[in-house]
């Protein structure tokens, strides 16, 4: 049978790495903002997708400026309620399972009675869009690399207490934003927290920076995942210990270009990532922002790095062993993937 010719959108997935902001539709963003009666920034009206770079302090300026815009239209319970249920149906559309969306629900407290309440808001959503998508959607909860390590230590605690297994609850806890701000060590009393109460340690760490401060994330906050850590490439010892230590890599190869980590998309090191072992699990980070979503992922895999239908299953194994489903859902999945790669070859 010809490789290559599979739907990537049947092939079942699971995606870990989508922010809740960065999830919205760019048409969401444009009601939302006319229904509070805000303004939007050119590039979210009539620029779409922006050009971005995170290189520089000007260029991550712009980024966290327009990120900052879309999440201000983002103003009551209905609004964050449409993010989870739009997030989850663009996810069933595109052959994902499986959904860890990442919040920090400091952002929208103050436009629904709390930190509590924000959270509640996105547990619920997320177990009534499970129910109408089959797409099965769970909780990370990040706190900001730009706020002080005490808020994230609270963030850790109000995780824990809504952690569990399964759609609808919280099952990770992240450090999101800005990875050249601040020291990651200061974050480590808040991870400790959260690990406490069986959450999977998941910080950002390894695109802005270098292979040393995936080193700096390991050492400290002891990841099960790491958003990105595409740039322990740069170091084969960093590299080998991301592989003996079972860590998998969030990457994002629409985020690494957008941000000019990553001059193309056939210079991400995707293939070196696989060639040495490593857990990968394709994830579209923002896709307000960068204008791809996780399929575009898995496409850009097939034609710029050359996998093959068995590749792309390997990198569906990943996202899927790599995720907290409980066991019996990962069981599920992967014999799913198994059955796609047995079936016959459909163009895509």
């Amino acid at each position: 049978m010809p490789e290559g010719t599979r739907s990537l959108l049947a092939l079942p997935k699971a995606h870990l790495h989508l922010h809740f902001t960065g999830s919205m539709r760019v048409e969401t963003v444009r009601e939302l903002a006319e229904k509070h009666d805000l303004r939007l920034p050119h590039a979210l009206t009539t620029q779409w997708p922006p050009e971005l770079s995170g290189l520089d302090e000007r260029g991550w300026f712009r980024f966290q400026r327009l990120y900052d815009a879309a999440r201000a239209v983002v103003r009551d319970e209905d609004d964050m309620r449409r993010i989870v249920r739009e997030a989850a149906e663009d996810d069933a559309a595109e052959g994902s399972r499986w959904l860890e969306i990442q919040v920090d629900p400091t952002s929208y407290a103050p436009f629904v009675g709390g930190l509590t309440p924000a959270l509640e808001i996105v547990l619920d959503e997320a177990r009534v869009a499970t129910a109408a998508t089959g797409t099965q959607v769970a909780v990370v909860v990040a706190a900001s690399r730009m706020k002080h390590p005490l808020d994230a230590r609270a963030l850790a605690r109000l995780a824990a207490r809504y952690a569990g297994e399964g759609a609808g609850t919280v099952v990770g806890f992240g450090l999101s934003n800005d990875e050249r701000r601040g020291w990651t060590g200061d974050f480590e009393p808040a991870f400790r927290i959260a690990t406490r109460a069986g959450l999977a340690s998941v910080p950002h760490a390894g695109e802005l920076l270098g292979a040393d401060h995936v080193q700096v994330a390991l050492d400290h906050l002891l990841p099960d995942r790491l958003g990105h850590g595409i740039r322990a490439v740069e170091d084969p010892a960093v590299l080998d210990r991301v592989v003996q230590e079972q860590v998998t890599l969030e990457v994002c190869p629409g985020s690494n270009v957008a941000l000019g980590v990553y001059d193309s998309p056939g210079a991400v090191p995707l293939r070196r990532l696989l060639e040495v072992g490593a857990r990968v699990a394709l994830g579209a980070d923002d896709p307000l922002l960068f204008g791809n979503r996780l399929a575009d992922q898995y496409v850009s895999a097939r034609l710029d790095h050359g996998l093959d239908d068995a590749g792309l299953a390997l990198l569906a194994r990943g996202s899927i062993e790599g995720s907290t489903a409980p066991p019996q859902v990962r069981r599920d999945l992967l014999a799913q993937v198994d059955t796609w790669l047995g079936s016959e070859g459909t163009s895509s």
